[in-house]
């Protein structure tokens, strides 16, 4: 029975769906009216009206202050907005770095060695190349990273060993998507800890449970389907354009030098002093500049910056989204309701994350709720599951940005036929963090 018995309320005369429907209205929660309203704005602004992700995120958290009587409140939206300031500096700071790499030639170099090295091992081979395509977005956290850089050197190799163009594509792109889960930099578990006040802490091991286990799968799978024997001197022929002579050690330090001080702040975190990730790939770039030559400083930095720039703008989305979330009261909410649903639609809305098609988006809307869900759980083994499902999601429709960015970087028109290819690695993939997931309280215990 609603507030106003069976009266009809203002023009909507009783008995009708209207009057069903507003009663109903006065009887759930506020909280959860208002984050309904937040999901189904962002919902019409990236399926309906085809708006970047960012900015429909941004337009949530406006109607969902607008909603809960809050009017236009700017110093929120601001505060909001530099939330996930850190992460954007790693990006940014990242993606010079990438790009100072590859303009001097050093990403090139690798991929000729990895191939003359170990074409006689084609299984090692597979494994090194997906590692390989990985690196960029283990050290940026973004995928369309890996697409781009170490994916377009490796892309001629696949080819000229004999694995077809949709495989090739196919390959490239569920790499990316590993190597944005992988450690030490994942920026979906940097979003998922913003929501839940979670430092970033402990996830090495978790990630790399759910990020390699099928990215040996994929090599696998191309390797035994495509590779018979590798005739080395045809594939150099073909690879003669790529190849950019020799690089002394002098090279290499910049990459060395990201390498090893990320470990050793780990491993030896009481002698060395804390640089933090932005500072470290700065004093990279900076040893890029000397050591490598002729690298054009600014047209890397703005060539760096426009690829970064999507990302940056969602995760300020992010950003307003998840204060508003806290603003309106709905992440209390959400914590404290998460306990009575059910286990069957806790791990149907961990299934359907790749659906939001991004990564962040996805982690931002449904994988914070969902944290509170499984609140019984192991949060950094929950997380990290749910950061693989969410991944997944940069290679689904509308905008497959992933499959995109993999079919022109081999040569395909459709690129949905890229997808198509992906179709069972995805599937072991999901399947794969699925598993965790339900066992993430069992896994916890074992690893920590």
């Amino acid at each position: 029975m609603g507030p106003f018995g069976d009266e009809a309320v203002g023009c909507f005369p009783a008995g009708s769906g209207w009057h069903t429907f507003w009663f109903w209205a006065c009887e759930v929660n506020t909280e959860l009216l208002i984050l309904l309203l937040m999901l189904a704005t962002f919902a019409v602004s990236v399926f309906f009206l085809k708006m970047p992700a960012g900015v429909s995120l941004v337009i949530s958290a406006v109607v969902g202050a607008l909603a809960a009587g809050e009017g236009l409140p700017v110093g929120q939206l601001v505060e909001g907005g530099f939330g996930f300031l850190e992460a954007i500096m790693i990006i940014a700071t990242a993606m010079i770095f990438m790009k100072t790499m590859e303009a001097g030639g050093v990403l090139a170099r690798i991929s000729l060695w990895i191939v003359r090295t170990l074409h006689r091992r084609p299984t090692l081979l597979m494994l090194v190349i997906v590692l390989f395509v990985m690196f960029p977005g283990m050290l940026t956290g973004l995928s369309s990273t890996c697409v781009l850089t170490t994916g377009v050197l490796v892309a001629p190799v696949l080819l000229a060993i004999g694995i077809p163009r949709l495989a090739t594509g196919s390959l490239i792109a569920m790499a990316a998507v590993f190597g944005e889960v992988a450690p030490p930099i994942s920026i979906p578990v940097m979003i998922i800890g913003g929501g839940v006040d979670m430092p970033y802490i402990g996830f090495a091991l978790p990630l790399l449970l759910v990020s390699l286990p099928p990215a040996v799968f994929i090599a696998l799978y191309f390797r035994y389907r495509f590779i018979r024997k590798i005739d080395i001197d045809a594939v150099m022929r073909g690879l003669e354009p790529y190849d950019t002579g020799k690089g002394g050690f002098l090279s290499y330090v910049p990459l060395i030098f990201v390498i090893a001080y990320m470990i050793g702040e780990i491993v030896l975190h009481e002698s060395l002093p804390h640089l933090g990730v932005p500072l470290i790939f700065t004093i990279g770039t900076l040893l890029g500049l000397v050591l490598l030559p002729r690298i054009p400083l600014i047209k890397v930095s703005r060539e760096a910056i426009r690829m970064a720039l999507p990302v940056i703008v969602i995760l300020v989305g992010v950003g307003m989204f998840l204060q508003i979330l806290t603003l309106t009261g709905v992440r209390g909410y959400l914590a404290v309701s998460a306990l009575k649903l059910p286990d069957t639609l806790k791990y149907l809305a961990a299934g359907l994350m790749p659906f939001m098609g991004s990564a962040y988006a996805s982690a931002s809307v449904i994988g914070v709720p969902l944290v509170y869900v499984f609140i019984g759980k192991s949060s950094i083994v929950v997380t990290a599951s749910l950061v693989m499902t969410a991944s997944l999601g940069d290679m689904m429709p509308p905008p497959s940005l992933l499959c995109a960015y993999a079919a022109q970087t081999v040569g395909v028109r459709n690129h949905y036929t890229i997808l198509k290819e992906s179709v069972i690695p995805m599937a072991v993939a999901m399947a794969m963090a699925l598993v965790v997931l339900i066992y993430a309280e069992e896994i916890a215990s074992f690893l920590f």
